[in-house]
């Protein structure tokens, strides 16, 4: 018989598989893919992240520098570089009367790349205006966007649909518009895929995600320089007082909430309703993210070499921060959110600012913003801006 070249791993997977489709078993092979789908080996990868780059584990112990060289770990992973020198050059129009209020439609260059269209809510009264960036959600419902937090006033077909979306997890509620009714400035605009820059399929999004990845991209890092591009588009509006800008949003919204305070100074406070979850809690078989499809809009490949989810929010430490859960929501294990909320109150603690950081569950509750809950949102946003 000839010389044997070493068997190499490819030469095993495809031996083994051979053998099992022929009927046969191969001596210690093991299944690839668990339930999840997760590799078999997901409980090593767990064990693997350390998060080295956490406040109180990283060795920077200046709270300043600690908070630059983290956000700029955040920065690097997003893919996507910074936007500052695009120029907005908003467009106004659509402008109609509400109920103590004008809305307008605004069209902005949020990159250099495409002009993107929001809603634009103004209180009638003398400004400058305390303000908030209203963050919509997923919900796999893509013909409307910056529609499920403002009244559609110009467009019959999305109303409806607004509508019973506000039904489903508002309480009927436009919660953009409550806020315009208690004098604040209020700028939503669509996330890539969603209303004017959609509908995208829910079975597209994953494509979509692996062709900006192919294209050394990213579809969460571009709504992340996004946000916080609003962000600052928003502080810069002469009817706005600049210290006064909040960031609020409801599921992908509230992840998108505390993503932007930790990735921008203009926010001076967020609200984060149904968003918030240690990673290692969240990626166990039979969570939502383990499907894909939406979860790439929030993931930063590699990012949890460095920082957990709750240490990437607590780069906005200590500006004022509430963070709302259902006790019933399927789609953030209690024990995940039980060790996110303990890192971030462990956090604002450590710079004697635990009054400034919030968080409650709402037992009876599942993946919902319901009146109640918004009132408390509100009440929250009159006493810390």
């Amino acid at each position: 018989m000839g010389t044997h070249e070493p068997l190499g791993r490819r030469t095993f997977v495809v031996g083994a598989s051979t053998a099992l489709l022929a009927g046969g078993a191969v001596s210690g092979a093991r299944a690839a893919v668990v339930d999840g789908p997760l590799p078999d080996f997901h409980p090593a990868l767990k064990d693997a992240l350390t998060f080295p780059l956490a406040w109180g584990r990283s060795p920077i112990r200046d709270f300043r520098a600690w908070r630059r060289a983290a956000r700029a770990t955040v920065e690097e992973h997003l893919l996507v570089e910074r936007q500052d020198g695009t120029p907005y050059a908003p467009e106004i129009g659509g402008r109609a009367h509400g109920e103590g209020y004008t809305r307008e439609l605004v069209t902005v260059s949020l990159t250099s790349h495409e002009r993107v269209r929001g809603a634009l809510l103004t209180p009638h009264g003398r400004g400058p205006f305390p303000a908030v960036l209203l963050l919509h959600d997923h919900g796999a419902r893509f013909d409307i966007g910056k529609e499920k937090l403002i009244r559609p006033w110009y467009d019959d077909t999305r109303l409806a649909s607004a509508r019973a979306w506000a039904d489903k997890y508002f309480s009927g509620r436009f919660v953009g518009d409550e806020l315009a009714r208690r004098g604040y400035v209020v700028l939503c605009l669509d996330a890539l895929g969603w209303g004017d820059r959609g509908p995208l399929a829910y079975e597209q999004q994953q494509a979509l995600a692996a062709n900006f990845y192919n294209l050394g991209s990213s579809l969460a890092g571009l709504m992340a320089r996004e946000d916080q591009r609003a962000a600052a588009f928003l502080a810069g509006l002469d009817r706005v007082d600049a210290r006064r800008v909040a960031a609020v949003g409801f599921s992908m919204g509230a992840y998108r909430a505390w993503q932007t305070a930790a990735l921008s100074d203009h926010i001076a406070a967020a609200a984060s309703v149904c968003w918030m979850t240690g990673l290692k809690e969240m990626m166990v078989p039979g969570n939502n993210t383990l499907r894909g499809q939406s979860a790439y809009y929030m993931l930063h490949p590699g990012l949890a070499r460095h920082l957990d989810i709750p240490d990437v929010a607590s780069i906005a430490a200590p500006r004022p921060m509430l963070f709302l859960d259902g006790g019933l929501d399927t789609l953030f294990p209690a024990e995940g959110v039980r060790v996110a909320y303990a890192k971030l109150r462990a956090v604002w603690r450590s710079r004697h600012a635990e009054d400034r950081i919030r968080t409650k569950t709402w037992p009876e509750l599942g993946h919902v913003f319901t009146q109640e809950m918004q009132d408390e949102v509100f009440n929250w946003l009159d006493d810390v801006l």
